[in-house]
């Protein structure tokens, strides 16, 4: 120890970003980090995580175990009592919260050619009897705005635009239809399988194709539907890049029915007519579809929609769901959706939920690190999410907190995979931990108990302005949990400022002194010309379904498994000039 008091830093500490040697540790750091309940991290061999591979290995999440059955009779397996302990059991995935009411009290706006009630619970969809008994081991008890709406439509074979807030439960909103609708009509539909090719390695034909933008939210919605397809014969398959690609093409091998995917990775096995082929495909969904069709994937999604290669299927259905909407999703969706798609809106297209509380805080630009380990100092030690706006940010911050003795990771695209996934594994460990991240973890990352995020850098209109802002803070208080989301503000922000206010006051949270000026005149929110509002007029001649009541009698079925009957056919009614904005509002 040297004469100031100070020791140096473990080596280990070094792979955290970019720290160098010489960097020394103040044990009043380590001691009142400890005693706040911040705990040592646990220290990793980066050389091994890092080490070129060619190998299968079998630690890659995308090649996590999965259900396979393939008996001779019936659509439902015996159970699998350790593979069910692992899904169901587990504390890797988000159960809904004490705190529902606020996730349901928003307006909900339909628009399309026929009225379809919304179901009140999932006994009400008459979903297949497997699908239901899933849905009750995750824990699903009641249906959130955007499951009541989206199901029975997406049962009756709709093509489909779904806009709702972070964390209402998108995702199962259309694998629990999907996969209920496949259900007993796998053995008709499926593509091959070894077992019937002399056990060699198949052509994957798959029956539902969903492309996300990032690794780890093709992971998340891979789990969930490893979940939702237990005991069936559908078999889920996940392909992202960051992996060796034989891993991709040995699963797939195995056969496939969903498969989960980021556009890049999937373009390249499309190109590969051997190993995949979209002919069979009856479900094409474009999750967070704002990201997804912007003008950086212009060809690559031009190719999945399309389809690649003749699609033998004539009812093929197209479902885009997001938080936000622009004008990019709303273009693709008339360029490739069936004239009488379906629009559903739960609340504003771009707001939040009153379960997360927003703090916005004025700290000068050469303060914010402080700020923020005072902050973390000041509450009690808890899963933290940190958003920075450039990679040496992330990793600067990293280092800084790190030799403060703040237990962190971080992430961003310049990490290997295995770096990236072992990231994730351990911020959903019990240990508290403060993961820093770039916007790469801002869409539809569905962590558990997230109690704190922190935008150190709020996103500026090159980083996705206010759309990214509300991704970011839907990190936490997802599901009916409550969150706490705290930004840091100063002039740099300015371009920010009407719309956060807009925010602020539309969620009943407080407006800062030092953002009074910015409130609209009326003292309420305006969100006229607003970048998450921005919308556009129905077709002309489009009908609008009449007013849905949410307790309204559940649809009916025409066939076993909640294929949804057509409902009557709603009475013309002159459209609004916005989108969305139908006489079929509910409150729900």
């Amino acid at each position: 120890m040297s004469e100031a008091g100070f020791q140096e830093a473990p080596a280990e500490g070094f792979a955290h970003g970019t720290a160098t040697s010489g960097v020394v540790t103040n044990p009043e750091d380590l001691a009142a980090a400890r005693a706040h309940g911040w705990m040592e991290d646990e220290k990793l061999d980066y050389d091994t995580f890092n080490a070129p591979t060619s190998e299968i290995n079998p630690t890659w999440a995308s090649s996590a175990k999965v259900y396979e059955w393939e008996g001779d009779e019936g659509d439902v397996g015996p159970p699998d009592a350790e593979l069910e302990e692992q899904l169901f059991r587990g504390d890797d995935h988000t159960k809904a919260g004490s705190s529902l009411e606020d996730m349901m009290d928003f307006e909900a706006k339909v628009e399309g050619p026929k009225h379809f009630a919304p179901i009140t619970q999932f006994e009400d969809a008459g979903l297949h009897p497997q699908v239901l008994a899933n849905v009750k081991m995750c824990n699903y008890e009641s249906t959130t705005a955007i499951q009541a709406y989206c199901i029975p439509i997406i049962q009756a074979g709709h093509d489909l635009v779904a806009v709702a807030q972070t964390g209402s439960g998108k995702t199962a909103a259309y694998l629990i239809p999907i996969i209920s609708k496949l259900m007993g009509k796998v053995r008709k539909l499926q593509g091959p399988r070894p077992a019937n090719n002399n056990g060699r390695p198949v052509r994957a034909e798959p029956l539902v194709v969903i492309v996300v933008p990032t690794r780890e939210l093709a992971q998340q919605i891979f789990d969930e539907a490893r979940r939702l397809c237990y005991r069936s014969m559908l078999r889920p398959v996940c392909s992202y890049g960051g992996i060796p690609i034989g891993v991709n093409l040995q699963e797939l091998g195995k056969g496939c029915d969903l498969l989960i995917g980021t556009p890049g990775r999937l373009q390249d096995l499309m190109n590969k007519p051997d190993v995949l082929t979209m002919r069979r495909v009856k479900f094409t969904v474009i999750d967070e579809a704002d990201e997804m069709l912007s003008g950086d994937w212009d060809d690559e999604m031009a190719k999945l929609m399309g389809g690649g290669d003749a699609n033998e299927d004539p009812d093929h259905a197209y479902l885009m769901f997001s938080a936000t909407f622009p004008k990019e999703a709303r273009k693709v969706a008339r360029d490739y959706m069936a004239e009488d798609f379906v629009r559903v809106r739960i609340g504003r297209a771009g707001s939040t939920h009153r379960n997360v509380t927003q703090d916005i805080i004025f700290v000068e630009r050469n303060q914010k690190k402080q700020a923020l380990y005072d902050l973390l100092m000041s509450r009690p030690a808890c899963r933290t999410l940190v958003f920075c706006n450039s990679k040496p940010a992330v990793e600067e911050l990293d280092d800084y907190l790190y030799n403060r003795q703040i237990p962190t990771i971080f992430l961003h695209g310049d990490r290997s995979q295995l770096e990236r996934q072992d990231a994730m594994r351990r911020f959903k460990g019990k240990q508290p931990l403060v993961l820093i991240a770039t916007n790469i973890f801002g869409r539809g990352i569905d962590v558990p108990q997230v109690n704190h995020v922190v935008c150190y850098d709020l996103p500026g209109v090159e980083y996705g302005g206010i759309s990214e802002y509300i991704h970011r803070i839907g990190r936490t208080g997802r599901i009916g949990h409550k969150g706490h989301a705290t930004s840091f503000y100063n002039e740099k922000n300015e371009d920010l400022a009407p719309f956060l206010v807009n925010i602020l006051l539309e969620t009943g949270q407080t407006v800062p002194d030092f953002l009074e000026t910015f409130k609209p005149e009326a003292g309420v929110a305006e969100f006229e010309g607003d970048l998450t509002d921005d919308e556009v007029e129905a077709e002309p001649g489009y009908m609008t379904a009449p007013g849905a009541n949410p307790f309204a009698e559940p649809p009916t079925t025409d066939d076993a498994w909640g294929a949804t009957g057509a409902a009557p056919a709603a009475t013309t009614a002159e459209a609004d000039t916005t989108w969305g904005a139908s006489t079929a509002t509910v409150s729900w």
